[in-house]
């Protein structure tokens, strides 16, 4: 490194170091971004908390990234692992790439079950609630699923739209964490098999339909 360093002091001009130096951000930037996700169970935490530094973990992913939608990606399969946990294997719905709109499969929502649309997304807008509409005329409940911020965006949209009292709005650290209770039956214990479970499933998610391994997540208790 340091003959490395030395070769750089003799050869390159100033607009060249800032060249080498924005080459070696990219190149810092490329290998984080190659890494897996990373929670850790503290027990002195709330598990809202655990969904949020997930969701931070890949909004600055993607910030470092631009064009990647990091946070969408991670938000979805999270939602569907958390179902998958919840509802057990004889309820059984299909997981989609994030990359794969509802158009192009000919999809209700993210996730159909039973006569339940469910649309995940982290910033709604007026075609979420279109498809939501949608629903409602096909004789389906939608929810939308989103962030804190997105809530408020969502109610808004939905009651300029008429739609204020027909759609189900749940905000995602609520709606994961509340379930991590009650798979673990409320006891210490059980909450860190819940999450251990949810991350398995979420992992295995992502090697079905995702081709990108950077999106896994890394558990550690």
């Amino acid at each position: 490194m340091r003959q490395y360093v030395a070769f750089l002091n003799e050869r390159a001009s100033i607009d060249d170091l800032d060249i080498i130096e924005s080459f070696w951000i990219e190149r810092v930037h490329e290998f984080f971004s190659a890494k897996p996700f990373k929670i850790r169970l503290d027990a002195s935490r709330s598990l809202r908390t655990l969904v949020r530094d997930m969701l931070l973990q890949a909004e600055e992913r993607q910030r470092n990234n631009p064009g990647m939608q990091y946070a969408g990606a991670v938000l979805q399969h999270l939602v569907g692992a958390k179902l998958d946990c919840a509802l057990g294997p004889d309820i059984n719905f299909s997981h989609h790439s994030f990359s794969t709109s509802d158009a192009q499969s000919g999809r209700v929502g993210d996730f159909f079950i039973g006569d339940v649309a469910i649309h995940v997304t982290t910033a709604p807008g007026e075609a979420v609630i279109a498809r939501c509409r949608d629903n409602i005329d096909d004789g389906h409940r939608p929810i939308i699923v989103t962030t804190a911020r997105g809530v408020a965006a969502s109610e808004v949209l939905a009651e300029n739209a008429g739609l204020g009292e027909r759609i189900d709005i749940f905000e995602v650290e609520q709606f994961v964490a509340l379930n991590l209770y009650e798979l673990g039956k409320f006891a210490a214990e059980g909450r860190r098999i819940a999450v251990g479970e949810v991350v398995t499933r979420y992992n295995e998610i992502i090697d079905e339909v995702e081709t990108d391994p950077s999106l896994k997540i890394d558990f550690s208790q």
